[in-house]
């Protein structure tokens, strides 16, 4: 099958409300291209090194999502182009996001990564930690950057009860969340759901999926 017809196939299956983010990393330049061509036009990549790569070369009118852990110090590489950061968990990082912003006189849009795995391995705040964060002084300070949404990663497991569980329970802090609006935080996209799970996580209320190997085929990992 050709990314292509990949692409169609799960157009198709997706909502209108549904955003697609084709997730690219590793993935060479051709690749991305021929989904480009076939309309594509938001891609996500988990290293920012490898993004700036690719924006480089790649047709402007592409929305770059870093879908990846953000480590501060290298926040400022992509700040000049990047439309989305879906894993933001900290004060410390959203603060460095807003002064990388300020730089290129833009604001940037940052979704807060909630834990909805059992895994330790996953990053991510506790609903809790997120309330405080969006009623807090330390957000409205912020004026470079708006958080638009949640993220969430499920457990890594072939268990879709538990699965669906998960993103119930990220759909409810969503939910909850919703309450702290202010005029650099509005909640509207619930990114969660990847190629195994997107049509159980649209199920559970998702708006945003992330989707990688049932686009490009199996991920090479050198």
């Amino acid at each position: 099958m050709s990314i292509k017809q990949n692409l169609q196939d799960i157009k198709v299956s997706l909502p209108e409300h549904v955003t697609l983010v084709a997730v690219s990393k590793t993935k060479p330049i051709n690749d991305l291209m021929e989904a480009y061509k076939a309309g594509q036009r938001v891609f996500g990549e988990n290293k920012i090194q490898e993004m700036v790569q690719k924006h480089d070369v790649m047709p402007k009118d592409v929305e770059w999502h870093m879908i990846g852990h953000v480590q501060r110090n290298k926040v400022k590489y992509m700040a000049s182009f990047v439309r989305l950061i879906h894993g933001v968990d900290n004060l410390k990082l959203l603060q460095e996001v807003n002064k990388q912003a300020r730089k290129h006189d833009r604001s940037i849009n940052c979704l807060l990564q909630i834990k909805i795995a059992s895994e330790d391995s996953k990053f991510g705040m506790s609903p809790e930690d997120a309330a405080a964060l969006l009623q807090s002084e330390n957000l409205r300070e912020l004026k470079n950057i708006k958080v638009i949404g949640l993220m969430g990663m499920a457990t890594f497991t072939e268990d879709m009860s538990q699965i669906k569980n998960e993103f119930s329970y990220l759909k409810e802090t969503f939910d909850k969340l919703q309450q702290f609006s202010s005029f650099n935080c509005q909640l509207s996209t619930l990114s969660m759901g990847m190629s195994g799970d997107y049509q159980l996580a649209i199920d559970c209320g998702s708006t945003m999926v992330r989707v990688g190997s049932s686009i490009f085929g199996a991920r090479n990992y050198n």
